[in-house]
C-alpha cells in the first residue's frame, strides 16, 4: 500500500500545484513565526483555496493560543489541525472540543523515552507526526533536516496511527518506509533548495523515489 504523503511548509501555488499534482495526500502551512516557512493566515487560505476539496489541508502550530487558532481556522479552514509543541492531553481535548476538527499530535523523537511520551495521548489525538529532536541551538520543532532511529518505531502498538517526519529525502525514503512500514510520511526540507523554498525538481524526485518499486515485502 502506498503511503499518504505530506508535503509541509508549503508557500508558493506552483509549490502546492505540483505537490498535488505528483499525489499528495495532505498538504501543511506553518503558522510560527520563528520559521522560514512561516505564513500568514489569509495568504495560506488563497492558497489552499485552489485546491480545497483535492487534498487535505493541515494547519501546524507551535503552542497557539485560542486567539491565534480562531483567525488560522477562520482564514484557512483547514482539514486538519497539527499541535508541534508542548502541548498537553488536556489542551489536545480542548481544542478538539472547541474546533470539532481532528488533531495531529507532533513527538519529537531520539530515544524510547521520547517515544513513551505519546501514552497518555492515545485515544486523545487522532493521529501522531514523529518527528526528529531538533539539534542544539535550533529553535525550530520541526523542519530541521534530520532524522532519528526508526529502529524505535517497532515497538508500537500496530493500531498507533502516526506520520513519520524528519529529514526525509529522495535518498532516505524507501529505507524509511521499509524500516518504518509507516502509513503516512511528511517532508518539508527534503524538498527545499534553501530553507523556506519548495523546489519543484525535488519534489518530484521525492515522489519519484516514493512511487519507485521496492523489493518483495518492502
Amino acid at each position: 500500500m502506498k503511503p499518504d504523503i505530506k508535503i509541509c511548509g508549503l508557500t508558493s501555488p506552483e509549490a502546492i500545484e505540483r505537490a498535488v499534482r505528483r499525489g499528495a495526500s495532505h498538504i501543511g502551512f506553518i503558522f510560527f513565526e520563528k520559521s522560514p516557512r512561516n505564513i500568514e493566515p489569509d495568504i495560506a487560505g488563497k492558497l489552499a483555496d485552489a485546491v480545497r476539496g483535492s487534498v487535505k489541508i493541515v494547519a501546524v502550530t507551535v503552542n497557539a493560543d485560542n486567539d491565534e487558532l480562531d483567525e488560522i481556522i477562520d482564514l484557512l479552514k483547514p482539514d486538519i489541525l497539527q499541535l508541534h509543541g508542548s502541548e498537553s492531553p488536556e489542551r489536545v481535548l480542548n481544542v478538539k472540543a472547541i474546533y470539532g476538527l481532528p488533531v495531529m499530535k507532533a513527538f519529537s523523537i531520539r530515544d524510547g523515552d521520547d517515544l513513551a511520551k505519546i501514552d497518555p495521548y492515545i485515544g486523545i489525538a487522532d493521529t501522531f507526526l514523529f518527528d526528529a529532536k531538533p539539534p542544539a541551538g535550533s529553535d525550530l520543532p520541526g523542519g530541521n533536516g534530520v532524522s532519528f532511529d526508526w529502529t524505535l518505531l517497532r515497538t508500537l502498538d500496530e493500531g498507533v496511527d502516526y506520520m513519520l517526519s524528519g529529514g526525509l529525502n529522495k535518498d532516505n525514503i524507501v529505507e524509511a518506509l521499509a524500516e518504518t512500514g509507516a502509513r503516512g510520511i511528511d517532508v518539508s526540507s527534503g524538498v527545499e533548495s534553501a530553507p523556506g523554498i519548495k523546489d519543484l525538481a525535488m519534489i518530484d524526485a521525492f515522489f519519484d523515489a516514493v512511487r519507485s518499486p521496492r523489493p518483495q515485502g518492502v
